[in-house]
């Protein structure tokens, strides 16, 4: 099956700054949504706002997949990758992270979250059998290494009480989980499941699922018609969640999924700029040292050759 690029389309090969341009907007993109996910925190449910943010952006999947006439059925091998890729990606990861950034300072959620490359060449590894190049090995510690220095002075300042220790279970479950969606991301690939319909499938099993668990746990379906609170939802679901893992999926299918996954440890220094901007933040030297880090790690991973 040829590679597919990140919108969907299937030509048979992509040039390096293609890769490159996904690696931006992810990184941008979800760089910013650690500040866009604060604008929905405290009148609505997280739970709540996870489904109205995942419902608009399979919405919005499908109808682009209308818009190109893309064939929008999938087989039963392809609904089962999309139902695991929905629980994995889209619904345990998400409602994780948010339960434990309710414990844990974000930066030491961030720094875990780094580990995800690292996580995905150990599960392609055990799952596929595919052996990883030393470089992709070196570049996912580079990762660790520099967001834990990124994020060095909240990591030192955080206060490891039994709440924040139950944080650090849920991230490290949410990353194992993030790893696992991949996993079933690469059984949809192989089934032959187009990216843009594929994902739109894996979006609306997770809300289906997250539905069903905000009526059983009885949680209150409510709205914050506030300015910061839409615009930041429509961030969320169409940038942060419909362009960001089009490029996502269509980065991992061409370059390997640990590469993909290592957008994780490129998003802190842009949530850190965005704090900056919008809270105030300095940063010291450790945290620029730590960026040269992430990146020099990235730059090893668009060296190696393609990586589970």
């Amino acid at each position: 099956m040829s590679a597919e690029t990140s919108l969907g389309a299937e030509p048979a090969a992509q040039p390096q700054w293609v890769d490159l341009i996904a690696i931006i907007v992810c990184t941008l993109a979800w760089g910013t949504t650690w500040f866009a996910i604060t604008l929905q925190l405290g009148v609505v449910d997280p739970v709540i706002s996870i489904t109205y943010r995942f419902a608009l952006a399979a919405v919005l999947l499908f109808a682009w997949c209308a818009l190109r006439r893309e064939k929008i059925a999938l087989n039963r091998a392809q609904h089962m990758a999309a139902f695991g890729v929905g629980i994995f990606t889209f619904l345990l990861n998400y409602v994780l992270v948010y339960w434990a950034e309710e414990r844990v300072a974000s930066a030491v959620v961030a720094v875990l979250f780094a580990a995800l490359a690292f996580f995905n060449l150990i599960a392609f590894r055990l799952v596929f059998g595919q052996r990883a190049p030393a470089l992709a090995w070196a570049a996912a510690w580079l990762g660790i290494l520099g967001v834990a220095l990124l994020s060095w002075e909240e990591l030192a300042s955080a206060q490891m009480s039994d709440a924040a220790l139950l944080g650090l279970g849920l991230t490290f479950a949410a990353v194992l989980s993030s790893a696992a969606g991949n996993i079933y991301a690469r059984r949809g690939e192989i089934a032959g499941a187009g990216v843009a319909t594929f994902t739109a499938w894996s979006m609306s099993y997770g809300v289906a699922i997250l539905i069903l668990f905000a009526l059983a746990t009885g949680r209150a379906w409510t709205f914050e018609p506030t300015w910061s609170y839409v615009l930041s939802l429509l961030h969320l679901s169409i940038v942060g969640s419909v362009l960001a893992f089009l490029l996502y999926f269509g980065l991992a299918r061409r370059r390997g999924y640990a590469t993909a996954a290592y957008i994780s440890a490129l998003t802190p220094p842009v949530a850190m700029t965005v704090s900056t901007v919008f809270e105030g933040k300095t940063w010291g030297m450790l945290a620029l040292a730590g960026i040269v880090l992430v990146l020099l790690g990235q730059v090893l991973l668009l060296r190696a050759r393609k990586t589970g």
